[in-house]
């Protein structure tokens, strides 16, 4: 059987999820937040839109946040992932990972190296210095996937 699926990979909404954001991810069957979410109502949102993988990020504070995961193993399909806000606190002992999604620095980083993948797509909430704003979308088919960088043009 043939599995194919769009996967949003977000970070860094803090507080913020932009128009074009959301009608992208509408077109998507999972979501995954990189953290720094900065309240509840993001996540209740992105939850209406599809099944989110989330973990917490050092500016998610609060009762709200208590319960996030610094740290998440979870599979799209074929595809292994490992998820942390902050890539210096990467574990060291990661085995049969294809995938390692991050945020913190707001700044997109797409690399393959030792055959797994490390992104963070960026920031597509607030503004943070100049830096653009973007995210990723990930279309996955069997045990293979592309990543396509969405930028913002119009913030």
């Amino acid at each position: 059987m043939k599995e194919k699926y769009r996967v949003g990979i977000i970070s860094d909404t803090h507080g913020l999820l932009r128009e074009e954001v959301i009608n992208t991810l509408k077109t998507c069957d999972y979501i995954i937040h990189g953290g720094d979410i900065n309240k509840k109502e993001i996540i209740d949102e992105l939850k209406k839109i599809a099944p989110i993988f989330v973990v917490r990020g050092n500016n998610d504070k609060g009762e709200w946040a208590e319960d996030l995961p610094r740290e998440l193993y979870f599979n799209i399909g074929e595809i292994n992932f490992y998820m942390i806000h902050n890539i210096k606190e990467i574990s060291n002992s990661l085995k049969n990972i294809d995938v390692i999604v991050f945020g913190h620095s707001h700044k997109y980083f797409y690399e393959v190296i030792d055959n797994t993948t490390y992104l963070n797509p960026g920031s597509c909430g607030k503004r943070r210095f100049s830096l653009p704003i973007n995210f990723a979308i990930m279309t996955i088919e069997n045990d293979n996937y592309k990543i396509e960088k969405i930028e913002i043009l119009n913030n």
